[in-house]
């Protein structure tokens, strides 16, 4: 697909940093609902201190990681 150079001059961005903004955007909402669930089933199951911010943290990164490669697997199919 060629490269089209819009009314200033700027270009369109590739197909690859397209991808990496949709892994960026899924990893960001991903973080912020991993947060909000990650608290309440660790406060669920009775975690205080460090045992809930490890387990928050991790929730965080396992539903960021995981949505990020959806919206980045998305994003490629659209390019």
């Amino acid at each position: 697909m060629p490269v089209t150079v819009g009314p200033y001059g700027q270009s369109q961005p590739s197909c690859f940093d397209r991808v990496k903004m949709g892994f960026m955007m899924g990893f960001a909402v991903g973080m912020a609902a991993g947060a909000l669930f990650g608290t309440f089933s660790c406060l669920r199951f009775g975690m205080r201190g460090r045992e809930l911010m490890g387990g928050v943290g991790k929730t965080m990164m396992q539903s960021g990681g995981t949505f990020g490669t959806f919206m980045a697997i998305g994003m490629g199919i659209r390019c």
